[in-house]
Formats: C-alpha cells, sequence, structure tokens
C-alpha cells in the first residue's frame, strides 16, 4: 500500500450495512473513520462516549424519525478499524435500513464502504496482519465445523504468531551476522556470525516441516475424490448415492458420461468434491475419447481415487500420488467372484455402503489431518517457497566460511519472503483481491 493511498483511506468516512442484507429481526450498520463521532451527533443528538450502548431516536437531516435503535462508539485505537468507529442497531426492515444509509450518503465526509474495506483498514492500522485478514474471509465462507475450527485458529493468531518467532529467529541472525561484519576486529564480537548458524537452521527445519503438510489446505479447499473405471462400472449410480439424488444421468448404455460431474458432500466436518467421470476404455467416438482422456488426467491429479469395476481388476490408469480404493461394484448381480481385490459394494442392497462410508471417511481424514499444520492457502506456501532457497543459501555458505555479506543478504532475502506472507510488504494488488472477495460491511 502506498504512502498516497493509505492516506486516502485514513481521510475518508465509510459506512455500510454490516449485516445481512434483507428482511430481518435487525440490522447493523457500521461507520469508520474521522467522522464518525460528528455522525453520532448529527444522527442520534448524542454527545457519544465510548463503548456505552445507548438507546436512542435516529433522525434524518429534516429531523424526521427513522427510527430508534441502539448506537455504539468505539474510540480509535480501540475500534475494529483502529479508527473512531460508529454502530447503529436497527430494526431490520429494508425501508428502516435503507432510510438510515440514505441519511447517511448525505452527511458530508462520507461515502459508501468498498468490499472488505473496514478489514482493509484493521490491515492498514496495525490491529491484524494478512493472514487474518483472509481467516475473517475463510470464517464467514465457512460451511463445515472444521473450516469454522479453523479459521478460527488463523483469526487467533497460529499462522502469524509462528511466523513472526521465524522472524525473530532470522533478525537475531542477521544481527549477528552484521556485528560480525561491523566489529570484526574486537575480540568480544568477532567470530559471533558463528552463533548465527543455530537460529538459521532452526528457521530452516521449521518451514521444510510446514511445507510437508497439507491437511490445513485440504480443509479450507476440500478433498477431491475422483469416481473411475470401466464403462457400466456403476460409478454414476455410486455418485448418485453419495448425493442424494439424480446429479448424473445412469443408463445402460456404456459411454453415457462423458464430461465431470462433480458433487459436494461433507464428511466429518471435511468438505468433499466426488467426481464423476468417463468410462475408461478405447473408443472410436471423438467425443467419448476426450472425456476418456480428461479422465484419466484427473485421476493422475486427485486426492482419492474410487476404483469401481465389477470384476475387482486394479486400476488400468496412473493415479499419481492418490489413494486408491479399489471396490467390486455391483455385487448383487455377480453370483460367483472371479478373483480380485477390493471391497464389495451394492448400492441397490446396500451390501458394503457403511464399509465404504467409513473407509473414505478414514481417508479423508488423514489427508486432511490439521495436526501442526499452519498454511491454509497457496499464497502462503508460495511466500514460504520463496524463503527456503534464500535459507538454503545462506546456511551453505556461513558453513563453508562464505562471505558474510552473501549470508546477510539472504537472511533480509527470506526475511522479506516472510513480511509478504504477513502482508507488511508486496504488491497492492494481492490485497485488492483478497478484500474484493469480502461483503460489503465487513
Amino acid at each position: 500500500m502506498t504512502a498516497s493511498a493509505r492516506h486516502a483511506f485514513s481521510d475518508d468516512t465509510i459506512f455500510a450495512l454490516s449485516s445481512g442484507a434483507g428482511r430481518a429481526a435487525l440490522a447493523v450498520i457500521r461507520v469508520s473513520g474521522p467522522e464518525a463521532a460528528a455522525v453520532v451527533r448529527t444522527v442520534a443528538g448524542l454527545q457519544p462516549r465510548a463503548r456505552v450502548a445507548a438507546l436512542r431516536p435516529l433522525n434524518d437531516q429534516a429531523g424526521q424519525l427513522i427510527d430508534r435503535g441502539l448506537v455504539l462508539f468505539f474510540e480509535a485505537p480501540a475500534s475494529f478499524t483502529g479508527e473512531d468507529v460508529a454502530e447503529f442497531q436497527i430494526h431490520g426492515g429494508q425501508a428502516v435500513v435503507a432510510g438510515l444509509l440514505r441519511t447517511l450518503g448525505q452527511l458530508p465526509g462520507l461515502r459508501p464502504a468498498r468490499p472488505g474495506e473496514f478489514t482493509r483498514r484493521a490491515l492498514l492500522n496495525g490491529k491484524l496482519d494478512l493472514t487474518q485478514a483472509e481467516a475473517i474471509a475463510d470464517l464467514i465462507d465457512s460451511e463445515t465445523e472444521q473450516q469454522r475450527l479453523q479459521a478460527l485458529r488463523q483469526f487467533d493468531g497460529a499462522l502469524s504468531e509462528r511466523v513472526g518467532s521465524w522472524k525473530d529467529a532470522l533478525t537475531e541472525a542477521l544481527a549477528l551476522i552484521e556485528a560480525d561484519l561491523d566489529f570484526s576486529d574486537e575480540a568480544d564480537v568477532s567470530g559471533s556470525a558463528n552463533q548465527a548458524e543455530a537460529p538459521l537452521a532452526r528457521v530452516h527445519a521449521d518451514i521444510k516441516v510446514q511445507l510437508g503438510f497439507h491437511g490445513a489446505e485440504r480443509i479450507r479447499d476440500g478433498v477431491t475424490v475422483v469416481v473411475a473405471g470401466p464403462p457400466n462400472a456403476g460409478k454414476s449410480t455410486l455418485l448418485n448415492w453419495w448425493a442424494g439424488r439424480d446429479a448424473a444421468i445412469v443408463t445402460e448404455i456404456p459411454g453415457t458420461t462423458r464430461d465431470f460431474v462433480e458433487v459436494d458432500i461433507e464428511l466429518d466436518g471435511i468438505p468433499v468434491r466426488l467426481v464423476d467421470t468417463a468410462g475408461l476404455r478405447d473408443t472410436a467416438d471423438p467425443v467419448e475419447r476426450i472425456g476418456v482422456e480428461r479422465a484419466r488426467q484427473r485421476a493422475q491429479s486427485t486426492d482419492i481415487v474410487l476404483w469401481l469395476d465389477p470384476d475387482g481388476s486394479e486400476p488400468n490408469v496412473p493415479t499419481g500420488s492418490a489413494v486408491v480404493i479399489p471396490l467390486r461394484s455391483k455385487s448383487d448381480s455377480v453370483t460367483t467372484l472371479s478373483a480380485g481385490s477390493g471391497l464389495c459394494i451394492s448400492v441397490l442392497t446396500g451390501r458394503g455402503m457403511d464399509e465404504l462410508r467409513a473407509n473414505l471417511s478414514e481417508q479423508v481424514r488423514r489427508l486432511a489431518n490439521p495436526e501442526g499444520a499452519l498454511l491454509t492457502r497457496a499464497r502462503h506456501r508460495v511466500a514460504l517457497e520463496s524463503a527456503r532457497p534464500h535459507l538454503d543459501q545462506a546456511l551453505a555458505t556461513l558453513r563453508v566460511g562464505g562471505p558474510l555479506e552473501f549470508v546477510a543478504e539472504d537472511i533480509r532475502l527470506a526475511l522479506r519472503a516472510l513480511d509478504e506472507l504477513l502482508g507488511f510488504v508486496g504488491p497492492e494488488d494481492v490485497l485488492d483481491r483478497l478484500f474484493a472477495s469480502f461483503c460489503i460491511g465487513k
């Protein structure tokens, strides 16, 4: 954020409906900025007192009553945004809300807030960092229990505190390096660079561990499960069973499914996306052939493959690093099982379906295990992957007795990558993309 942009934000007073739009029992309208106290005096006829709720008549500029509601005032910097903030809790009728918003829009120095602007001001005023701002967005978007809990952990500073400890350790190492560079001729300082290796190695090892975890990202984004197998193996029937509806077309004609059919479900508080794919076979049909190729590619890039085959054959496509759960489908119509592997299931009779649900749930929990995992977004991973090679180089140079100037520069670059993770530095378009996804009043 440039200095001019920061100044533009601080000079404006913004307002918005912070509760949900539409008819409701109550609505909350928030005001933030230097004119917030004046707004309370004008609309509520009240000299604002910080953190004291007052039931007041709320009037427009002509003195006409809009509603009676609770008025709260939070004096800077002890507010969500770090600015003066006023909140009006009013009845949630659309005419009431529209009347107060119209009145605020007519007051000098006020303008409607942009999406996410309240949270953006909190970030710019040091009330939270970028990972916590992202956590607010994740909390708003959470649909499962695990997503809610993870967003709360992140908002409470789980990642921020860890990154802060890494920064402290790297700053300590940098100070030791620079002391050796600046005062190498003093006996009590010379050689202090040797002490820098321990904190550097500690941060390097911790970042490597975090990059090996993917559970938090899977909780946020979901676990992908591809249903694959030969034609007429019961893939679409199984997808419909999971969905509890006819999401995919089911016929006896091989090759009915040409493109992906996706269904979102929840298992143990974790979002799961099930993907039905084209039956895998050699075909002369050009359209079906495209579907088969897409199915092969999807099986290689997924988290879990449910491989269906009534004969119990092994998958005949590469599955990459995916967990493969072999299933012998249509067991109700098979009188004698041929040699093969996999859990026997039948959607028609229910055979094996409880075991399938338990097995898939276990694999989903294992892949989305949040234990120790702090990286919830691809942006976090990119930042650490940017820092790691600089730490690699700093350690390597230090261990061979290379130039300390190079070690210091690599540490600075690693610190910059961590600052970008927290949003302290970096391109403004990162903030623009994040806050554009927020609702107006957040």
